[in-house]
């Protein structure tokens, strides 16, 4: 049975006062029930004591506190999570939780599908559905906080959930309005109160956006590059038609706030024989020189249906070293979760994995 009743997850702080006052309620009650909300992850009106009882049997009455459902829950043998969570309408996205050995990053969806159809990528092989509103975004991190049970803090103390990479299925900054409002809830320090350091960004390069969410939201940015030539990386990535290479570095250099501090995350994805040659890596140098950067070298986790492969150990380790000896951070990622196809480039819908998908065309160079 619907439940018409307005959810009030995803509602930013003076969405929440405009929507009490228009059922007569002081402003003063936003904050109350963000604290719930946010804080405690209460999802039960009645369990809002702090409230006076008439005012959570109206809000009862009115509204609902949901996260989205989940219709799937998987844990691989590394300790990566991952939910196929369903929304009102029916569709579906997932989002994993990546474990460190003391802390861990949970990965989170911007779209239903995507419209990028990057090559390499299982999520580049749906279709474009819709994007996620902001209570769906930030639902998918409030599933992860219950699933660890990290409400308002863990029961042993320590918090394993302690980053967000807005890397899941879908482009983060064609959905920035509903992407925006979702990560300024959570980093609200009242509420879930995430550091937007410990925010990260991906994004295939929107490049007319990229300065707006530096200035707006101040997270860590990643680029999804993959190529260091525009013929390739038309293939690879095929926004870069649009915002070719020269744009995209262009507005990595001048994105607010990076430095060597808080440098620039270039994802590099590595294909046999298409992209991680040592020419591709010492060009690659040369092509970042001037960005605050380092270097998330991605071993290409398959799917079905696709038709790389994954460059040898002996060419990754080249590759991460010239990198390395150019002076940048080049680690090789331990892919986790493969084995639930949770790993980077790997997320899809249940329902889209049992239709046919389509084969990646393969340029080798």
């Amino acid at each position: 049975m619907t439940d018409d009743r307005k959810n009030l997850v995803g509602l930013g702080r003076q969405e929440l006062k405009d929507e009490l006052a228009s059922v007569g309620e002081k402003p003063f009650r936003a904050k109350q029930l963000w604290h719930w909300i946010y804080h405690q992850g209460s999802t039960d009106f009645a369990e809002m004591t702090t409230l006076a009882k008439p005012f959570r049997e109206k809000l009862a009455g009115l509204y609902r506190v949901s996260r989205p459902t989940i219709s799937k829950e998987q844990t691989s043998e590394d300790g990566a999570r991952k939910w196929l969570t369903r929304f009102d309408d029916g569709q579906e996205a997932e989002s994993v939780f990546i474990p460190e050995e003391d802390r861990g990053a949970v990965c989170i969806s911007s779209q239903v599908g995507c419209s990028l159809t990057c090559t390499f990528c299982h999520t580049g092989t749906m279709q474009m559905v819709r994007n996620l509103t902001p209570g769906e975004i930030v639902g998918q991190f409030m599933v992860a906080r219950d699933s660890y049970d990290e409400w308002p803090t863990p029961k042993d103390g320590g918090r394993m959930i302690s980053n967000i990479v807005m890397m899941g299925m879908g482009e983060p900054l064609f959905n920035y309005d509903n992407v925006a409002t979702a990560l300024k809830i959570i980093m609200d320090g009242e509420g879930l109160s995430l550091s937007k350091r410990r925010i990260t960004l991906s994004t295939s390069g929107v490049v007319p956006l990229m300065q707006r969410c530096g200035e707006e939201l101040g997270v860590n940015l990643a680029v999804s590059l993959h190529a260091v030539r525009d013929d390739l990386r038309d293939i690879l990535v095929p926004i870069n038609k649009k915002y070719p290479l020269k744009e995209l570095i262009k507005a990595c250099k001048t994105y607010p706030g990076s430095n060597n501090a808080r440098r620039i995350t270039f994802e590099y994805v590595m294909l046999k024989g298409v992209n991680d040659s040592e020419a591709d890596a010492r060009e690659l140098l040369r092509l970042i020189k001037g960005v605050p950067a380092k270097f998330n070298l991605i071993p290409f986790n398959p799917w079905p249906g696709s038709a790389y492969e994954c460059s040898s150990n002996n060419t990754l380790h080249k590759f991460s070293k010239i990198l390395n000896d150019g002076g940048y951070s080049a680690p090789v990622r331990v892919p986790r979760g493969r084995d639930i196809q949770a790993a980077c480039g790997q997320l899809k819908s249940a329902s889209e994995r049992q239709r046919r998908v389509r084969k990646p065309a393969i340029v080798p160079q």
